[in-house]
């Protein structure tokens, strides 16, 4: 995640999380056609959108007071207090906490948010081994949420719950959220993370009229661009989830899904001669200084906000970022660009066959028993609350019944309209589903590593070698 991985964006240290090995969710393979339709989908919406708010921006900012019925009952709660924890900062929870503001005033419970930070794990063990957890916590990681499963640290959801997640979402989406037979997780937010953001004045200024469709594509129009004398790509790579992100796209379409689950799972080893091509792949631009904004060191110091503000801010902005649709937050949030106009997007460019397709999401999950927390997660996965939020921008939902008017712009719309019509055919971030340790934890195992590799991209040996290491350790199966 990263999430969605979830953003992961407040830095801190922490030790490693010493949770054990996870279970992994099991997706049925997607198929090319389910794949080139969603890569299709997002590819169009350059295209179709023209702006960035329309009809459907107004929705949402006061709950259901637009004429809208509530979909779904919640119990009175007046005079109890609940406590939500999260990665979200920002822009991201001033969006949330309108969802928030609407549970509070159809329930009378007050809440409180907590932020976690980016080690989301190590945060709430903490929290819970000394009894004072939060009553509803995301996890952006669908190996944490097994963890934590496996330990009793979550609560099976209620009837209520269940019943919205039950009409409101796919299989694919629910399983993620299951463990062992049991539902713990409500998937409210979720991220298409195989998107590259552009700034159109840089592509005009350099003559680019086409979005690249090839990994070969891309690295010309990035070539353009810097010859053009504009930073050409932008990466965060101060965060290193930003660049687990950039190894899974290119790992998904060079590999393929049957190796994605494979190495998801730690049933090959990173030393396998597919991360070898993977990152030797990834080289092709992480070795190229005059490709990077700031180079390779200036990236290592760009955390992946920064990463958006330099794209489309500043004096000379870079031409393009590679991340999920979550991006809008930050564009809406902190910059004066205008998605559809200034912002543009199309999809991760092909390495293999394909454009790949790797999604994330936070599962909101209850860690304390209790009406309040069951029916937060009851609203959560009502297609009310995914309103409120959509309409604030820069958010995705997988709930399904959710009216579609309701996003911000046509940009995120159309992208999430791709997403539900690939119905369960997606492949999860694949950090995210690995033991906190090696895929989810600042400064250790694959965060670590790939910043390292982005500090040295000649040394794919060395790189495998270290993930490879630090998978055995955390997954206990070297």
């Amino acid at each position: 995640m990263r999430n969605i991985h979830g953003i992961r964006r407040t830095l801190r240290t922490h030790k490693p999380n010493p949770l054990g090995e996870p279970t992994h969710p099991s997706i049925s393979p997607p198929t090319s056609k389910a794949l080139a339709a969603l890569a299709a989908g997002v590819l169009a919406l350059s295209l179709t959108a023209c702006g960035g708010d329309d009809d459907g921006g107004d929705k949402g900012d006061t709950g259901n007071d637009g004429g809208n019925e509530a979909t779904v009952q919640l119990p009175k709660l007046d005079g109890q207090k609940l406590e939500v924890a999260a990665v979200f900062t920002g822009p991201e929870l001033d969006n949330f906490q309108k969802v928030l503001d609407e549970f509070e005033k159809r329930t009378g419970a007050s809440v409180t948010f907590v932020p976690t930070g980016n080690n989301t794990s190590t945060f709430l063990g903490t929290k819970i081994e000394g009894g004072k957890p939060p009553d509803v916590a995301f996890l952006p990681q669908v190996g944490v949420l097994h963890q934590f499963a496996e330990k009793g640290w979550v609560k099976p959801l209620g009837s209520e719950a269940q019943a919205q997640l039950e009409k409101n979402f796919s299989d694919g989406w629910k399983d993620l959220g299951a463990y062992e037979g049991k539902q713990y997780g409500v998937y409210a937010k979720a991220a298409n993370k195989s998107l590259v953001w552009y700034n159109t004045a840089a592509f005009e200024a350099a003559g680019i009229t086409e979005e690249p469709k090839t990994w070969d594509e891309f690295l010309q129009t990035a070539q353009t661009l810097s010859d053009a004398g504009s930073p050409a790509v932008s990466v965060g790579g101060a965060d290193g989830w930003t660049l687990t992100d950039w190894f899974e796209n290119v790992y998904l379409s060079q590999a393929g899904p049957e190796k994605y689950d494979q190495l998801a799972k730690h049933e090959i080893k990173w030393t396998d001669p597919s991360v070898k091509e993977a990152l030797t792949t990834l080289a092709e631009l992480w070795g190229k200084d005059d490709l990077l904004a700031g180079g390779a060191s200036g990236a290592l110091q760009t955390d992946y906000i920064k990463s958006i503000t330099k794209t489309f801010g500043g004096d000379t902005p870079a031409g393009m970022v590679f991340e999920g649709d979550f991006v809008a937050v930050t564009v809406n949030g902190d910059t004066d660009a205008k998605i559809g106009t200034d912002a543009k997007v199309f999809p991760f460019p092909a390495v293999g066959d394909d454009s790949p397709v790797v999604t994330g999401g936070d599962a909101a999950v209850a860690l304390k028993d209790g009406e309040g927390a069951q029916a937060l997660l009851t609203f959560l996965a009502s297609t009310d609350a995914a309103e409120i939020w959509a309409a604030q921008g820069g958010f995705l939902s997988p709930n399904k019944e959710m009216d579609e008017g309701s996003y911000k712009d046509d940009v995120t719309r159309e992208i999430a309209k791709a997403l539900l019509a690939a119905g369960d055919d997606f492949r999860f971030d694949m950090s995210d589903q690995a033991p906190a340790a090696f895929g989810g934890t600042q400064g250790v195992g694959e965060w670590k590593d790939l910043q390292d590799f982005l500090k040295s991209p000649d040394d794919v040996a060395g790189a495998q070698k270290q993930l490879e290491t630090d998978a055995a350790k955390a997954y206990g199966n070297g």
